[in-house]
């Protein structure tokens, strides 16, 4: 699997990655084998402001549904609509594809404060 290398994490299982202002959240691959088949992903609105743990949209599987948190303080500038059509690009492409929404960083420095690749590996064991 091909995972993006400056890529920060949550203990919440989300991942971003910053390009500029905009971040691309998604959630990990340990999340989705921890979901197993998503049915369905519940996409934030455009132009809606979220504080960093707020709940900001929802991925079911068959298994459960789960709470996505945003993990910045922003605006969501875009969901990924590809997930409409094909929500199961969450368990084949985490890291690609199957990313969930895009928010506009309020302040960047929020980023490098979530953990890096080797505190999130400790984090999952």
């Amino acid at each position: 699997m091909n995972v993006p290398e400056n890529l920060r994490y949550t203990s919440d299982h989300e991942w971003i990655l910053l390009e500029g202002d905009i971040a691309t959240v998604g959630i990990t691959d340990h999340a989705q084998e921890e979901l197993t088949d998503v049915v369905f992903v519940e996409l934030p609105d455009e132009g809606r402001t979220c504080d960093a743990q707020d709940p900001i949209a929802v991925v079911e599987s068959v298994k459960a549904a789960s709470d996505i948190y945003c993990p910045v303080a922003g605006e969501i500038t875009e969901g990924n609509i590809d997930l409409d059509g094909d929500p199961a690009l969450v368990n084949t492409d985490p890291y690609g594809a199957g990313w969930l929404f895009k928010v506009r960083v309020r302040d960047t420095a929020d980023v490098e404060a979530l953990m890096d690749a080797d505190g999130y590996k400790s984090l999952i064991g």
